[in-house]
């Protein structure tokens, strides 16, 4: 592996830089108190758009939708610069990682052109409508259904879990169009627009007190044709689209997250009462010890990702490996972290210290980060058979057809 910038990248990196310095003043940072949904998603806008004009939006996309037409380094580079800047972020992650490059890649030209610019600007928020009810790990089990009615579709069923689902203007929605084929092969994926009647958002209240997630049920919702992505019946190969970037997306540690430094931080100023296993000072030192042995293992694996991508090449099956570690190491790490801190862990608000707030937030976001973008148990399926060779999982029903499987 190769940790160093080339030349061209190294004069990239310069020029973010400087550029970021210049613009993102404001944000060098964080804010005194979380921003509120309408302030975010005008700070997010006006954000987007500032980027977009300086030419930092689509880097790899190709011109012709609009991208700056880069290689996956100068993309990388751009977010390593960025993230050092408390500048909001989130609101297009799922639409500009996964959204529109499925509409670019899918969509017919009259759909490409009337929706990415507009995405890619800024001015048009965009979800991802996969989960379910009864279908998470197994996306292929869905029971959203589009029955065709000339030139239109009408959807009928329910997705959960969706994030920003309640800001998003637009989104892509897998259906099942025909429950006679096999799960995987009855599948079609449609842009649906998130304002049209018989779309209800409805926000999931979670215990962190947030709001991100949300039940999104359609009632005799209509799209019309030009609006599918890919041939009907090929939406799971359509969905890989999208789940490719998202493992990419979500591999990595996220911005701010505690990490081994935190628990040195901590640990210097608590005195650990003899016979206590959960806080005594041997249990201490190997915890950070472990913590800073999985940092290090998820930052190896994250460059030998990015050494494929400055060669050319595509990150392989290996990326889930971060995933399962990243999510598990933050809940562990936050986990201990609160015992370590005695009864302040459990002060919340106002009263709360800022870095046992963080810590919080890590401990309850972590085992959500466990289901997003794969469950540790799909994950683990995924290194087994394409890291490891394994043999593959039983599935009795992958060619059963849907209306006969007990998923039905």
């Amino acid at each position: 592996m190769d940790f160093n910038d080339t030349p061209q990248e190294a004069e990239y990196r310069a020029t973010v830089r400087a550029w970021l310095e210049d613009n993102a003043s404001e944000y060098r940072d964080p804010p005194a108190e979380s921003w509120k949904l309408p302030e975010f998603i005008a700070r997010s806008k006006a954000w987007q758009a500032k980027k977009h004009a300086a030419g930092y939006t689509g880097i790899t996309w190709p011109k012709m939708f609009g991208g700056q037409g880069l290689t996956p380094m100068h993309s990388i580079i751009y977010g390593q610069e960025e993230s050092r800047w408390h500048v909001p972020q989130g609101l297009y992650s799922i639409g500009l990682g996964m959204c529109i490059p499925t509409v670019f890649t899918h969509g017919n030209p009259e759909v490409i052109q009337r929706y990415v610019p507009k995405a890619l600007l800024g001015e048009e928020v965009w979800c991802q409508l996969f989960s379910e009810p009864a279908a998470g790990s197994d996306l292929a089990g869905i029971r959203t259904k589009a029955v065709k009615d000339g030139d239109e579709w009408v959807i009928d069923g329910q997705k959960v879990w969706t994030s920003f689902a309640h800001a998003s203007d637009f989104g892509i929605v897998v259906c099942r169009t025909d429950p006679s084929m096999p799960k995987h092969k009855g599948l079609t994926m449609f842009i649906v627009n998130m304002k049209a009647p018989g779309v209800t958002v409805k926000g999931i209240k979670q215990m962190s007190g947030g709001s991100d997630f949300n039940e999104v049920f359609f009632d005799g919702v209509r799209v019309n044709d030009s609006h599918r992505l890919g041939a009907v019946g090929d939406g799971w190969k359509v969905a890989l689209t999208t789940l490719m970037h998202e493992r990419l997306a979500v591999g990595g540690k996220p911005r701010y997250a505690p990490g081994y430094e935190t628990l040195m931080k901590l640990a210097k100023g608590v005195e650990a009462p003899d016979g206590n296993p959960a806080i005594g000072a041997s249990d201490v030192r190997q915890k950070i010890a472990q913590t800073y042995i999985n940092d290090q293992g998820i930052k190896l694996t994250q460059m030998r990702a990015l050494s494929a991508l400055s060669k050319g090449q595509v990150p392989g099956p290996e990326q889930s490996i971060s995933k399962v570690v990243v999510a598990k190491t933050m809940q562990d790490l936050a986990s201990f972290a609160l015992d370590l801190s005695g009864g302040d862990g459990f002060v919340a608000g106002a009263d709360a210290d800022p870095e046992l707030a963080k810590l919080q937030g890590s401990y309850i976001g972590s085992a959500g980060l466990r289901i997003a973008g794969g469950t540790d148990e799909i994950l683990r399926n995924i290194i087994a058979e394409r890291v490891l060779g394994l043999p593959g999982d039983m599935r009795p029903d992958k060619d059963t057809p849907f209306n006969k499987s007990t998923a039905a």
